[in-house]
């Protein structure tokens, strides 16, 4: 199945990963990847969450990672981007996990099945691996022309 054939981030029938709620901060769209956000205390139970920051970070997000999922409960979609302070979902995969995840517009990066995946900098979109030593946390598992704009891509959670 393509990407296109879901309406929701998780898409394994089975999923073995784990459902939180959070803080969302800033505005980023579902299927992408957030990390804890060390400079806000917690709110009734509930931690914030920015997108991935090297900057913060280093190469893998603070603690696992979380995508960022759709907010059906309130007629969200894959599509709707949240807005900074409302509570939204976050699931922590599990290796084997299939996931739609936001890939970003790079020029010439077309992908094919088996491709891996590393998580942008400052946007928790995915983009391909450079082929440096970094971490690929994701599994293509559909092939992709040249896309003309930021994407969502069936892969595979592969873990650290």
């Amino acid at each position: 199945m393509a990407a296109s054939d879901y309406n929701t981030i998780v898409v394994s029938p089975e999923p073995r990963g784990r459902f939180i709620d959070a803080i969302i901060v800033g505005t980023p769209s579902p299927g992408t990847v957030l990390q804890l956000d060390l400079a806000v205390e917690p709110v009734n139970g509930n931690y914030s969450y920015e997108v991935h920051n090297v900057a913060t970070a280093g190469d893998r997000p603070i603690g696992p990672i979380a995508v960022l999922l759709e907010d059906n409960l309130q007629g969200k979609t894959i599509t709707d981007a949240y807005v900074t302070g409302t509570l939204g979902r976050l699931y922590f995969p599990l290796p084997g996990d299939e996931l739609l995840m936001l890939r970003a517009d790079t020029a010439g990066a077309g992908s094919a099945i088996g491709d891996q995946y590393i998580v942008q900098d400052t946007t928790g979109l995915i983009l391909n691996t450079t082929g440096s030593v970094e971490v690929e946390p994701f599994v293509g598992l559909e092939t992709y022309a040249d896309p003309s704009a930021t994407t969502m891509t069936h892969v595979m959670f592969a873990g650290y």
